[in-house]
């Protein structure tokens, strides 16, 4: 493993964290997507519900999901232009319009444990069944087909990402990156760390794939032939969870444990790691913009952090400020 660890003001100047509280109590925001309205969409595991946050106007939309207790956790935009989601202990997809309607699509295999979900380039919808180790596809229909030769059992794949016309994934329990074609086909690549937990993922311009590796504590990098290069954090047990690509091509992610938001250069370099305002805010996902927000969940804390780039710590500090006020 390599890295570099620079002052944060040296390099690039510290942003400023925002914190925007969901109306719903215990809500537990999860994973979070840009709807095609432009608009925060997220799930809220502990209420049942799916969110909306509006940037623009601060505020917040929530939607009851049919089934109660379904533990929604990924969310994406479909070919349709709803929101798809996953429902972890429902054991189902659903599909939400930007007016609240929602469908359901129960998995023909119980307690399958559905997790992540992403827009394949065919067209249709593909997400992980963790708990029974296989990807699924889901047509806009609602046709739902499993697909588990080759992935290693008890590997528990996670987070989709594609590249090109393939799926890649995290194998959390595994510590693989797995590569599957549409039609099924899997190649596994070992991490070089024991015990790594990869889990959140996206596509840098690069054509690099990054990861978090929640266990080994590090950044990872695989390449279009499966290289893999990994990158240590240097707050320790920071417990990674969510990445994703700024507009100034930084990788930004979330520290858990550590309470921070982290920040690397594509070449490896550590540029900062900075203080969430509000204490064991439990930060899992962190989302990018079309218009070069980024957006992160506080789990435990039922806070939708906004980070700003580019602002001064005179700045920060009044924002702050009004962080505590939100809370």
């Amino acid at each position: 493993m390599s890295s570099q660890v620079t002052n944060a003001t040296s390099a690039r100047s510290a942003p400023v964290i925002r914190e925007h509280r969901i109306p719903t109590r215990n809500s537990k925001p999860y994973i979070a997507v840009e709807g095609p309205d432009r608009n925060l969409w997220f799930c809220e595991s502990g209420a049942s519900k799916i969110g909306c946050f509006d940037p623009r106007a601060v505020e917040f939309r929530e939607f009851d999901l049919p089934s109660p207790d379904c533990t929604p956790i990924g969310i994406d935009v479909g070919p349709d232009g709803h929101l798809w989601f996953t429902e972890k202990t429902g054991n189902r997809v659903g599909r939400i319009g930007l007016d609240g309607t929602t469908v359901e699509f129960g998995l023909p295999t119980p307690k399958a444990g559905p997790d992540g979900i992403i827009r394949g380039p065919d067209g249709n919808m593909w997400f992980s069944a963790g708990d029974i180790d296989r990807l699924c596809r889901v047509t806009p229909n609602g046709t739902i087909t499993e697909f588990g030769e080759g992935i290693t059992p008890g590997s528990r794949p996670l987070s989709i990402v594609i590249r090109g016309e393939t799926l890649w994934f995290s194998e959390a329990a595994g510590g693989r990156i797995g590569r599957m074609t549409l039609d099924g086909r899997v190649v596994e690549f070992p991490i070089p760390s024991r015990d790594s937990q990869p889990r959140a993922m996206t596509c840098h311009s690069d054509s690099n794939i990054w990861f978090v590796e929640t266990g080994a504590n590090c950044l990872g990098r695989i390449a279009p032939d499966g290289t893999i290069v990994e990158f240590p954090v240097p707050t320790g047990n920071a417990s990674l969870r969510g990445i994703a690509v700024g507009a100034d091509g930084d990788l930004w992610f979330t520290e858990n444990f550590a309470n921070k938001i982290g920040r690397m250069a594509p070449d490896g370099t550590v540029v900062g790691e900075y203080d969430i305002p509000t204490p064991e805010s439990g930060a899992r996902c962190i989302t990018a913009m079309s218009d070069g927000r980024l957006f992160f969940t506080q789990y435990d804390a039922g806070l939708i952090g906004e980070i700003i780039v580019g602002r001064s710590n005179t700045d920060n500090a009044a924002s702050m400020a009004v962080s505590s006020l939100l809370r």
